[in-house]
């Protein structure tokens, strides 16, 4: 599985007019992206994963993440097999525990040990029909236990929200040979007061996840930082600027252990496929 190279997390191409969404993916394909991320918040994720697999021809598709509360091992498996048949090894199954407000939100009390929740996930997976190989398979991770659990369960870890010190981090804990898949997001702008109008509500929405904002705290950030979304925590999470802005940051996510990096574009419009960002980056990646 050679995930080299700078992929795209894009939740267009998961909810977004499936043509155009087709459409992107064979553009994304042929300019050279190693990998294509997409979310999973309820759908028929498998679907998706389905139409971009057939839209494009050497592009690893990749859930991140396959929420393991809305599917069973089963199912998963099952999906995995079909898709692994018809397109080739090219899919690669990311899967999450997801965050307790959104799952308890429908169910309450259901979000609960949520490391033991994904390793009986694993084990359903193993022991499927056919099963979904280990080594076809990441978890979304970000503490110390479940970046273990990728090392010894999976193929290596996707983590989400971070910073290249949390790389570094991560792979001291992953030791070498599980792969490293950290996500970033990056907003292409003039200066910091666009970033702030397009990134401070968009990061606001994640801190509000208690996943996300422990993980924050135990890198370094504080309570403040947290609360007003500060300048110093944005521009952390965030990368933004020119190409070469976004280049440098995904160069200090590699120096620090990362296998390959997903990078997240940001628009005004959340709505919109940023196909000429993509562009832009990808002739510098060139």
């Amino acid at each position: 599985m050679d995930l080299a190279g700078v992929g795209i997390w894009s939740s267009q191409l998961r909810y977004g007019d499936p043509s155009e969404s087709a459409d992107a993916a064979a553009e994304l394909d042929e300019l050279g992206f190693t990998a294509l991320w997409i979310p999973d918040v309820g759908g028929p994720v498998f679907d998706a994963v389905g139409r971009l697999l057939g839209a494009t021809r050497r592009t690893m598709i990749a859930t991140g993440i396959l929420n393991l509360w809305m599917h069973s091992p089963d199912d998963v498996a099952a999906s995995y097999d079909a898709l692994t048949a018809e397109h080739g090894d090219r899919f690669l199954l990311g899967i999450g525990v997801s965050h307790a407000p959104l799952i308890d939100a429908g169910q309450p009390g259901r979000y609960r040990k949520p490391l033991a929740a994904t390793a009986s996930f694993l084990d359903g997976l193993d022991a499927a029909p056919r099963p979904v190989p280990a080594d076809a398979r990441v978890l979304a991770a970000l503490g110390p236990k479940m970046l273990a659990l990728s090392a010894t369960r999976a193929r290596g870890a996707h983590p989400y929200l971070v910073t290249p010190d949390h790389t570094a981090t991560a792979r001291s804990v992953l030791g070498d040979g599980p792969l490293l898949l950290p996500e970033q997001t990056v907003i292409l702008c003039d200066g910091a007061d666009e970033a702030r109008r397009i990134g401070a509500d968009w990061l606001r929405a994640y801190l509000a996840l208690p996943n996300y904002a422990n993980n924050l705290l135990r890198s370094g950030f504080s309570e403040d930082d947290l609360a007003r979304v500060s300048d110093r925590l944005l521009d952390a999470i965030i990368a933004w600027g020119d190409e070469e802005a976004v280049m440098r940051r995904v160069a200090e996510h590699r120096a620090a252990g990362a296998d390959h990096v997903c990078v997240q574009v940001l628009t005004a419009d959340p709505t919109e496929f940023p196909r000429e960002q993509w562009r832009r980056i990808a002739a510098a990646m060139r």
